[in-house]
């Protein structure tokens, strides 16, 4: 899909490591969830994604796991976007609130260290995620 298909649908955009089952286990997560319909998706790997990083001025080499983008408004990298992911999910708004809080900086320490060590700890796929055909629409 295009990049005007999500900018049109003014819907917040997850950006996510493909490969690495964390991540893909937070998507399935935030999808379960996302009773509100607020979230499309895509791969860091994939074209879409590095058009958006790009027209952000994202580094890719400092930033590699999770993004959020707000057609409109900002993005949001590390704990910041993990953190407004989950205000937009009923039953974690609060906690996302409590937690925000907390300086990013302490907060990124954490991030990073998950960050860092994912596919050790979690292990990575060969590939990324093939949605299944109930989700599709929601993956750009």
């Amino acid at each position: 899909m295009s990049y005007l298909y999500s900018v049109k649908e003014q819907k917040k955009i997850i950006l996510f490591d493909g490969v690495c089952n964390v991540c893909n286990g937070f998507v399935q997560f935030v999808i379960k969830r996302d009773k509100d319909d607020l979230f499309r998706y895509a791969s860091l790997q994939s074209d879409i994604a590095q058009k958006l990083l790009s027209e952000r001025k994202i580094d890719t080499r400092r930033i590699d796991s999770v993004v959020l983008i707000e057609p409109g408004v900002a993005y949001y990298i590390k704990s910041d976007a993990a953190l407004e992911i989950g205000k937009g999910l009923k039953g974690y708004r609060t906690l996302s609130k409590m937690l925000g809080l907390i300086p990013s900086s302490l907060r990124n320490i954490v991030y990073d260290l998950i960050a860092r060590n994912r596919y050790s700890w979690f292990g990575k796929k060969d590939e990324c995620m093939i949605p299944t055909p109930e989700i599709k629409s929601k993956f750009l």
